[in-house]
């Protein structure tokens, strides 16, 4: 059995078809077409390609320093391509002339390091997004905060200030924060990763709550109960490149790579 820093298992995704055979009728969202990344002599992504299709949870896995956390940050535009496209609903978002913060709008990103701001109320940070990026109004940004709150189990907690929260509440309002803003994807760049172990439960348990209610999620993860039993496409990196993907069972339970099966087994209960 493989299980979360917090001991806790969890459901299959409810949505997602194991066979494939609905694979096709679903919308692809993101693609992610022979994309690269190269920082001076280093090349730290290699032809990357993939598709998120819509309603899915595509988990991202591979040790510390194989390129997940670019590939998201390349994805969500914060880092700019040294080649090849990521496509939105069909279009060229690396393309020149197109808005990132447009489409940032639509493709929300949890980071690890929560990066809420420590001047504002849990309202607030939930609320000036919307108001200065989407243009909503202090009321009706208001009301959409309190439901993504709500819904995270954080609605009490509205007039504290970060500093006031544990690490898995705060995360949990990063979270909020990102569903205010009420976007196509989600992004996740290892957001347990900076919890003490007793808090990666609560994250989790959000996380699998919005993949069960059909939230599309790219989500770059240590977590191998989570990727194994929540995901509905698991890619596995290595060194800047995708080693293996595919359906979960099929990687975690007989991955035809041996980088896979070497990387897996640290995780496996002896």
């Amino acid at each position: 059995c493989i299980r979360d820093r917090s001991g806790s298992a969890y459901a299959k995704h409810p949505s997602k078809d194991r066979t494939g055979g609905d694979a096709e009728m679903k919308e692809n969202i993101l693609e992610i077409r022979h994309l690269s990344k190269t920082f001076g002599d280093h090349e730290v992504l290699k032809d990357i390609d993939f598709t998120v299709h819509s309603g899915d949870v595509t988990s991202i896995i591979g040790a510390s320093g194989s390129g997940k956390s670019t590939l998201l940050r390349c994805v969500n535009l914060l880092e700019t391509p040294t080649s090849g496209q990521v496509l939105f609903h069909g279009q060229d978002v690396t393309a020149a002339g197109n808005n990132p913060n447009a489409y940032r709008a639509k493709v929300g990103m949890v980071f690890q390091s929560f990066n809420l701001f420590n001047n504002m109320t849990v309202l607030k940070n939930c609320m000036v997004g919307q108001m200065k990026v989407l243009k909503k109004s202090k009321a009706e940004a208001e009301e959409n905060a309190l439901r993504y709150l709500e819904q995270v189990g954080m609605d009490p907690y509205v007039n504290a200030k970060p500093r006031q929260l544990s690490g898995g509440m705060q995360q949990r309002v990063a979270i909020a924060r990102a569903l205010a803003m009420e976007p196509e994807v989600l992004l996740f760049d290892e957001p347990t990763s900076a919890l003490d172990p007793e808090m990666v439960g609560e994250v989790l348990a959000v996380m699998r709550d919005l993949a069960q209610n059909g939230m599309t999620m790219l989500v770059v993860t240590h977590e191998m109960a989570f990727a194994r039993d929540v995901s509905s496409q698991v890619v596995f990196m290595a060194d800047g490149v995708i080693c293996e993907q595919g359906d979960p069972q099929q990687v975690f339970t007989s991955p035809s790579q041996p980088r896979t099966r070497e990387f897996l087994a640290r995780f496996m209960a002896r």
